[in-house]
């Protein structure tokens, strides 16, 4: 399985981008999956996470400006990004939890390739 992120890129303050993340492979289904980033110098955090059934949980300094959406069918994430800040500025990562195989096979954690999102004032 593997998880291809795309959409990154550089906008001005204020402004939106809209991420998004498929994940290949012979899927059965997907728990969770969601949105980190990794700011220079600093750790990876959570930003977005949706289960398969809908439930989301996003981070305090996201809360009202990102939406994170999913197509189980497609197992697709997105993640909408409006009002954007400077210190949005990160590479984002997407995750999926839980990943089960046609074949019954599980992987608990697949990170995709980072998008670089860069925030300029």
């Amino acid at each position: 399985v593997q998880l291809q992120a795309s959409g990154g890129g550089l906008v001005q303050t204020g402004g939106s981008l809209r991420l998004s993340c498929a994940a290949s492979g012979s899927i059965r289904s997907i728990n969770t999956m969601g949105w980190y980033r990794q700011a220079p110098g600093k750790q990876r955090e959570s930003v977005a996470t949706i289960t398969s059934g809908g439930s989301t949980n996003y981070a305090d300094s996201v809360k009202g400006r990102f939406t994170v959406s999913r197509d189980n069918a497609k197992n697709t994430v997105q993640l909408q990004m409006n009002t954007l800040e400077s210190w949005d500025t990160a590479v984002y990562y997407c995750k999926a939890e839980r990943v089960v195989m046609r074949n019954m096979a599980l992987y608990r954690e697949v990170w995709g390739q980072g998008t670089l999102v860069t925030v300029s004032s």
